[in-house]
Formats: C-alpha cells, structure tokens, sequence
C-alpha cells in the first residue's frame, strides 16, 4: 500500500450564530384605478373604427352602383352597334345595290360578254343593252331594306358631292316585288321546291 498517512478533514465550526431567516408578508396592493381619459381613448378609438367602416361600407357600395351603370351603358351600346351591322348588311346585299344601280339609271345586261385574257378572245355576242330589261323589280324582295333611301333620294350634303342644283335630287321607291306566299305543290319525285326567277 501507499506509505502515506491519511489526513481527515478539519472539524467545521461557524464562528458566529446563524442569522434568522426574514419573514415574508404580503404586499399591499398597490392597483389604481383606470383613469378616465384611458376610457375616452378607448371609446373615441372603437367609434373611429365604426365611423371607418360605414364609410369604406359606403363607398364600396356607390362603386357598385357605377358598375352596374357601366354594364347597362354596355350592354345597349352592344345592342347599338348589332343593329348598326345590320343595317350595313342589308345595305350591302344584292337587291340593295341592284335597286341602287337602276335609280341611277343603270340597266341589266341580258346577253353578257367575256373576254379570255390568255388570248384576248371576246366570248359571246356583245349588244347593247336595252332599256326596258328587268332589273331589281324582277328580284325577290328584301324586307330588310324597305325603308332604307336610295342613292338618287340623299341630298349633295349627304353624299358628300358637289353641291348640287335643288332639281338634281329626285326621290326614287326601292323596287321591290311582291313575295309570293302560295303553297308550293309537291313534284313527283319527292322534295318540294318554290319557283324562282
């Protein structure tokens, strides 16, 4: 073993009295009372908020109204602007121009002529076209164009011409020929048909 000697530790002795241990008291309570000034900010604060949102309530509501507005406004100038095609579609049709064409004084060729353009051949017999031929009378009405002038019924302002003698204006019906509401008999052979021009 070792050849040390054992020590022992020195005996522990406080040299002065432990001290007594303090006593604990309940505090005295110490709260205030919430002033009134903390109360009116507070009121004041939630009265802000409501008066806000009745605004913002407001406001958003007069924005829908306007949009509505808008939409309506819309949807009639969308209605405008289909009647307005319309009316240029039925200007544009055949029986308009050709009820045109006659008020000016123009008449149908009954015998046309064609000229083939790889040797220059005129195919057909070119005459004079007569001025008792058939024109737009002879065409199937367009109900679509009753009412509509024709060139020869506008005035020089609204053509945008020349000014024009106050005799040059002569006012001209559209030609129209009666459509013919008569049944149609079956043929024999199965699918019935109108008879046309």
């Amino acid at each position: 073993m070792s050849a040390v000697p054992a020590m022992s530790l020195p005996e522990f002795r406080p040299d002065r009295a432990p001290r007594e241990q303090p006593r604990l008291r309940p505090v005295p309570d110490q709260r205030r009372r919430p002033r009134l000034a903390y109360a009116v900010t507070a009121l004041a604060g939630i009265v802000a908020i409501v008066v806000a949102q009745l605004l913002l309530s407001v406001a958003m509501t007069e924005g829908a109204y306007e949009i509505d507005g808008y939409r309506v406004a819309q949807a009639k100038l969308d209605r405008e602007t289909q009647v307005l095609r319309e009316q240029i579609d039925a200007l544009e049709s055949p029986q308009f121009l050709a009820a045109n064409a006659e008020a000016l004084g123009m008449v149908p060729n009954a015998a046309p002529v064609y000229l083939r353009l790889s040797d220059g051949a005129v195919l057909g017999q070119p005459t004079a076209a007569a001025g008792g031929a058939v024109g737009a009378a002879g065409s199937v009405a367009n109900s679509l164009i009753a009412d509509a002038p024709l060139v020869t019924e506008q005035s020089a302002g609204e053509t945008g011409g020349d000014a024009a003698a106050p005799g040059d204006v002569v006012a001209a019906p559209v030609a129209t020929a009666p459509v013919d509401t008569a049944p149609v008999a079956p043929p024999s052979d199965g699918l019935p048909t109108p008879a046309t021009h």
